[in-house]
C-alpha cells in the first residue's frame, strides 16, 4: 500500500468482486474503517491512517472498481449504495468480527457512509461515524424539497449556490464523455490542477490507477443521485454518534447543506476548518486528533459533544499557545479559546499565574490545558518553549503572542535600557513567537493563525508614548510583513489593537523619568482612568477569536481603536494635532 508503511494487506470476496484491504496497527485496539471519495483510492488516507494507527487498528479498503480491487460487470448498475453496503459489511465482517467499528468517510466514501449508518441491516456493526466532505443523499434529497416547497429568496439562493457547485454532477451523468476524458488530459492533468487549485501536495498521490477509478466512479453517480433525490428514504436517521466535518472553503459542497443535521443525527457534533475539500491530504493532522479525540469518546461510552463557547465547532481540540496568559487579555483569551474545546497552553513568565489560568480553562471546558514558563524576551528561553511544546503537544494551530509591558514618558526621559527593555518585550517577544512557532506551522504545511496584539498606539502618535508606541507599530508592520508571506501557505496573521482596557498592565507600567513616588502616583491615576473607562478584556478576547475564524488582517479593538485607525488612514493630520496634546499630571 504506497505510502502506508507496514500494512497488511488482504482480499475481501463480496458479490463477485474482490476487494483490496488494507490494515494497520494491533487488530486488538479498536477498529476505525476509513472510506474512500472520487476519484480517490484508498491512496487519500495514507496520511491519516499512520497517525490513526498510534491508537487504532486502522483499515482501508478501495472501493469496488477502485485502486487494486475489481470492477463489478457490467458496470451499470453495480455501484449502487445497496451493494456498497454489502462490500462495507463484508470487510468489517473481516476486520472485526466481534466488535463494531468506527466509521470515517471524505467525499464519496462519506456519501456511501451515511447510508451505511442509516439502514437497519448495519445496526450494531457500527460504533461512530466520521463524515468529511459528503453529505447523505437522502438528507440532500429532503434538503431540496423543503426548498422547493417552500421558497423563499433565501432558500431559492442557497438552492442555485449549491447548484452551481455542483456542476461537475451534471456531467458525470453524460455517457461517455467523463470516461474519455479521464483516461485522456484529465488523467493526466489532475495531480497539478489538484496541486494548484486546492493545495494538495503531490509525491505519491494520485496513483496511477487514477484514470480507472474515475472512469468507473462515474457509476457512483449516475447509479444513485437521481433515483435518491427524487425519492429520498423517510427513515434515513443515524444509528450511531456522528462527528460532522465541514471545510469551509470546500468549492463543491455548501455547508448549509447540513443545516437541518440534528434532525438526522441527534447524536452529533460539528467541526469546521478552513481548508478546501481535499482534508485527508491537506490538513491530516487535524484529521487525525478529531477522529482520535471523537473514537476514544464513543469508546468510554461519553461520545464528544461540543464545548459551550462559541466557535466551538471551529477551535475545537486545536492546539493554541497563548503569551502573557497569567492576567489581563492573554488571560481571558485563553480561556475564551478553553471555552471553544481548545487545547490551551498558557505562558508567562509568571509561572503560578500561568498555572491558575490553566486550571481555570480545564474548568472552562478545554480539551486540555497546561501551563509553561517562559519570558519572550529571552531568545534561548522561547526556543527551548518551542522544543518542548512540539514534543509533547504538537504543532501549534493558533499563536497568540500577547506579553507586553507599558512604559510612558517622553523621548528625552526614556533611557537606552528603558527602550532595550520595551523592544525585547514588545517587539521581540512577538519575533521570537513568529520565528519559532509560525516556522513550524510553515514547514508543517498544514495551516494555522498568528495573532499579534499590537496596540492603538501603533497607529496613533503620542507625544508620552514614544517606546510603547514605536514597539506597537513594529508589530503592526511584522504582522502585515508575515501574513503577506504566509498567505500562500494557509497561514493567516492577524494584528489585533485595542484601545483603553482595564487590565493590569497600569500596576506594572514604568513611566520614564519618575522617581519611585512620582511612578506610584502615576500608576494610579492610570489605573483610575482606565477603570472609569471599563472596558473588559473579554471583549478583547472575543474580538481575536472572530478575528481568526475571519482571516482579519488589522482589528481596532474598542471605539477609540477604531476611531484612531479611521483618522490614521484618511485624516493622519488629526491625529497628528491630537499628539501635540500634553497629557494632565
Amino acid at each position: 500500500m504506497t505510502g502506508m508503511t507496514g500494512a497488511r494487506e488482504r482480499r475481501v470476496h463480496t458479490g463477485g468482486i474482490e476487494l483490496c484491504v488494507a490494515e494497520l496497527g494491533d487488530p486488538d485496539r479498536p477498529t476505525v474503517v476509513l472510506v474512500h471519495g472520487y476519484p480517490d483510492s484508498k491512496e487519500v488516507w495514507s496520511e491519516v491512517a499512520p497517525r490513526l494507527a498510534e491508537h487504532f487498528h486502522v483499515v482501508a479498503y478501495d472501493v469496488r472498481g477502485h485502486g487494486r480491487s475489481t470492477a463489478p460487470r457490467p458496470l451499470r448498475g453495480g455501484f449502487t449504495l445497496e451493494k456498497l453496503t454489502d462490500d462495507f459489511l463484508a470487510v468489517a465482517d473481516a476486520v472485526s468480527p466481534d466488535r463494531p467499528v468506527h466509521l470515517v468517510g471524505h467525499d464519496w466514501g462519506s456519501v456511501q457512509s451515511w447510508e451505511f449508518v442509516t439502514v437497519a441491516r448495519t445496526e450494531g456493526r457500527i460504533a461512530s461515524f466520521t463524515s468529511v466532505s459528503g453529505p447523505s443523499l437522502d438528507h440532500l434529497g429532503h434538503w431540496i424539497g423543503r426548498r422547493l416547497g417552500r421558497p423563499t429568496p433565501r432558500r431559492i439562493g442557497q438552492l442555485l449556490g449549491q447548484g452551481a457547485r455542483s456542476w461537475y454532477v451534471y456531467l458525470l451523468h453524460t455517457p461517455v464523455l467523463p470516461e474519455l476524458a479521464w483516461r485522456g488530459p484529465l488523467g493526466r492533468h489532475w495531480p497539478r490542477l489538484l496541486e494548484r487549485a486546492e493545495k494538495v501536495p503531490g509525491g505519491d498521490y494520485p496513483t496511477p490507477s487514477l484514470p480507472s477509478d474515475a472512469a468507473h466512479g462515474a457509476w457512483l453517480y449516475r447509479d444513485n443521485v437521481r433515483p435518491r433525490l427524487r425519492s429520498p428514504r423517510a427513515d434515513a436517521y443515524a444509528h450511531a454518534p456522528v462527528q460532522l466535518i465541514t471545510p469551509l472553503e470546500d468549492v463543491f459542497l455548501s455547508e448549509r447543506l447540513h443545516d437541518e443535521l440534528e434532525r438526522w443525527a441527534p447524536r452529533s457534533i460539528r467541526r469546521t476548518l478552513p481548508a478546501k475539500h481535499w482534508v485527508p491530504r491537506t490538513r491530516p493532522d487535524l484529521l487525525a486528533h478529531w477522529i482520535t479525540e471523537f473514537v476514544t469518546s464513543v469508546e468510554d461510552g461519553r461520545p464528544k459533544t461540543a464545548a459551550p463557547g462559541r466557535y466551538a465547532d471551529r477551535f475545537g481540540g486545536q492546539l493554541v499557545l497563548v503569551t502573557g496568559a497569567g492576567s489581563g487579555i492573554g488571560r481571558t483569551t485563553a480561556l475564551a479559546f478553553a471555552e471553544a474545546g481548545a487545547r490551551v497552553l498558557a505562558v508567562d513568565r509568571d509561572g503560578r499565574a500561568a498555572a491558575r489560568t490553566a486550571e481555570e480553562a480545564r474548568r472552562r471546558g478545554a480539551a486540555a490545558a497546561w501551563a509553561r514558563t517562559a519570558d519572550v524576551s529571552d531568545e534561548q528561553a522561547m526556543e527551548r518553549l518551542a522544543e518542548r511544546v512540539t514534543a509533547e503537544h504538537g504543532v501549534v494551530d493558533v499563536l497568540v503572542n500577547n506579553a507586553g509591558i507599558g512604559l510612558g514618558g517622553s523621548f528625552f526621559d526614556t533611557t537606552p535600557k528603558e527602550w532595550k527593555e520595551v523592544l525585547d518585550v514588545n517587539l521581540w517577544g512577538v519575533i521570537h513567537g513568529c520565528r519559532l512557532f509560525g516556522r513550524r506551522m510553515a514547514e508543517r504545511g498544514q495551516g494555522g493563525h498568528i495573532v499579534n496584539v499590537a496596540s492603538a498606539a501603533a497607529f496613533q502618535p503620542s507625544r508620552s508614548l514614544p517606546a510603547y508606541g514605536t514597539s506597537k507599530a513594529a508589530v503592526l508592520m511584522l504582522s502585515e510583513c508575515l501574513r503577506a508571506e504566509l498567505a500562500g501557505r494557509g497561514i493567516g496573521v492577524t494584528a489585533v489593537c485595542p484601545g483603553f482596557v482595564n487590565t493590569a498592565i497600569t500596576s506594572t507600567a514604568r513611566f520614564a523619568g519618575a522617581d519611585a513616588e512620582e511612578e506610584r502616583r502615576l500608576r494610579k491615576r492610570a489605573a483610575r482612568l482606565y477603570g472609569l473607562r471599563d472596558y473588559p478584556p473579554e471583549k478583547v478576547a472575543a474580538a481575536i477569536l472572530r478575528a481568526v475564524v475571519r482571516n482579519e488582517a488589522v482589528v481596532p479593538v474598542t471605539p477609540e481603536a477604531r476611531t484612531a485607525y479611521a483618522l490614521s488612514r484618511w485624516m493622519p493630520g488629526a491625529l497628528r494635532r491630537i499628539a501635540r496634546v500634553k497629557p494632565p499630571v
